[in-house]
């Protein structure tokens, strides 16, 4: 048990690769980024014959995910644009992620909120998924001596209710483990299968 720790510790971004669900020849849009190895974990899963786009908010987002997919020796197509407004086409992505593990999407005016959620419904295929990733509150010695932050929106019922809201459906909280949650929905395959 003693090793088992230090083993599960060479693989820091398992969890996280492992709740997205993505696999080989998927494509992957990450607003946001908060940590480039975690983004360039998800992006080493779509290898060569997918496509891991990171859209950020400013130079320091994007000199993180250039980075963090530089260190893995991964590819990773990195825009700074505004999560309202992503330079894709439409339904041109497998799975969209929101990386609120720094709180930057919990901090934007509530009506960018609504239309960062808006732009992940018309991006993502039919039948593809959305997901925001948030950071949840410190616990124990270490919310004592960490700044304190805002909890991210993911914490709280209305990351899926922001889902849900614009088309997707099934809305949940997959898991709450090693300090982050993940919160999914679905886009509907057809109109049919909305009623």
């Amino acid at each position: 048990m003693f090793f088992t720790r230090f083993a599960k510790k060479e693989n820091p971004y398992q969890l996280v690769v492992g709740m997205t669900g993505v696999k080989l020849g998927d494509r992957v849009l990450q607003i946001g980024c908060a940590h480039g190895g975690r983004l360039a974990a998800i992006a080493a899963k779509v290898g060569l014959s997918g496509r891991a786009i990171a859209v950020v908010a400013d130079q320091a987002s994007a000199a993180r995910a250039q980075k963090g997919s530089a260190d893995a020796g991964v590819l990773v197509e990195v825009e700074i644009a505004p999560s309202t407004r992503v330079p894709l086409d439409d339904a041109s992505v497998d799975l969209a992620i929101v990386d609120d593990t720094a709180g930057s999407f919990t901090a934007l005016p509530a009506n960018d909120r609504v239309a960062t959620i808006r732009e992940l419904a018309r991006l993502v295929r039919p039948g593809g998924r959305a997901m925001i990733i948030g950071s949840t509150p410190r616990q124990g010695l270490a919310a004592m001596f960490a700044a304190s932050s805002a909890p991210s929106l993911a914490t709280s019922d209305e990351a899926g209710k922001a889902l849900e809201a614009d088309g997707f459906r099934g809305a949940r909280t997959l898991a709450e483990r090693e300090g982050l949650v993940f919160v999914e929905g679905i886009k509907p395959r057809s109109l049919k299968s909305e009623v």
